[in-house]
């Protein structure tokens, strides 16, 4: 039996690797072949260039984006860095908008719902943020509910936090449209074991970030985690989860090859890092939310961790922002 062609399309914003449009692109192929007849035309757009090229050499045929929205079901924003909304005219911004009004499913997949918030079209709406983007995103958009599910999909709104999670949303969108014969279909031809649902988190279990399913060290793991602005001693860990000081030690020699205390600065360090170098907070207030009593103190420990000051990458950070920001004007 016939059906009507859904058209999507996808504008990928300038500096996009073409891959992260990719597992959509599949989702939408697989299902005209399991269907055995056209149910979706995908339509690659963009802004600069009409042909794609990443350095690595994937290629990707677009035409450049004319905005016109006539016959689409669906458009998408697609970026891989929140850097890329940064140059985007004003223009662009009215013309999201009026898709938005428009009746169009309007959506963004990775940093492409960066370009949404922009434009005001996600305040006091809930979206999908990659987990390593999600402090900025937060601090550049705080009317914006950035979660970190793996998609958001909800009134004619929808956002992925990229990779695997497009494929998961994409196969939601086929059940919803085509039903749930079609998807499963598609997500047995893509070696899919199961479509997930938009609500489950992006990290992985704990057992298979530490390559262990000791029960006591993730249960160890998770309370550092949950306790970074005031750390727990290892002695206060160790009642918590009902063994000796000893045991915990020898659990984390054995297993992460560290004892808990250094595991523990690691961890705080590591998010104190991930701060500085996404948001404009003060680096006291970093060190101060990281668990460490004073300046001194959290600079003297991130330079034996990464070998330079606070101050030192975050400098470094923004003159390599600066120089791709001059690169990409040129």
């Amino acid at each position: 039996m016939a059906t009507d062609v859904r058209r999507v399309g996808f504008v990928l914003l300038p500096g996009t690797h073409p891959g992260a449009v990719m597992p959509a692109l599949s989702v939408l192929l697989s299902a005209n072949r399991m269907a055995e007849q056209q149910c979706y035309a995908a339509e690659n757009y963009t802004l600069d260039e009409v042909a794609l090229q990443s350095e690595d050499g994937l290629g990707l045929a677009a035409t450049p984006w004319h905005a016109k929205i006539e016959g689409l079901a669906q458009l998408w924003l697609v970026a891989d860095q929140l850097s890329a909304v940064d140059l985007l005219s004003a223009d662009l911004l009215a013309q999201l908008r009026a898709v938005a009004a428009s009746g169009v499913l309007l959506g963004g997949l990775e940093a492409g719902a960066a370009a949404l918030a922009q434009a005001g079209l996600l305040d006091q709406h809930r979206c999908a943020v990659h987990w390593r983007m999600l402090d900025e995103f937060r601090e550049r958009f705080p009317q914006v509910e950035a979660t970190t599910h793996l998609f958001e999909l909800k009134d004619l709104l929808g956002s992925s936090s990229g990779g695997h999670a497009t494929t998961d949303l994409f196969l939601t969108m086929v059940a919803q449209e085509q039903g749930h014969d079609l998807a499963a279909l598609v997500a047995e031809d893509l070696v899919v074991e199961r479509i997930r649902d938009g609500s489950e988190r992006q990290r992985m279990p704990l057992r298979n970030r530490l390559g262990s399913s000791h029960p006591k060290l993730t249960q160890a793991v998770i309370l550092m985690e949950s306790n970074i602005e005031e750390p727990l001693t290892t002695d206060e860990i160790a009642r918590h989860v009902c063994v000796s000081r000893r045991q915990l030690e020898r659990i984390f020699k054995q297993y992460l090859n560290s004892v808990p205390s250094q595991y523990y600065l690691e961890l705080r360090l590591n998010r104190a890092r991930q701060m500085l170098l996404q948001t404009s907070k003060s680096i006291i207030q970093i060190g101060l939310s990281c668990g460490f009593s004073s300046g001194p103190h959290f600079s003297s420990a991130y330079r034996n961790c990464f070998g330079v000051t606070p101050r030192e990458d975050r400098n470094h950070r923004r003159a390599q922002q600066a120089a791709e920001g001059a690169g990409k004007e040129t």
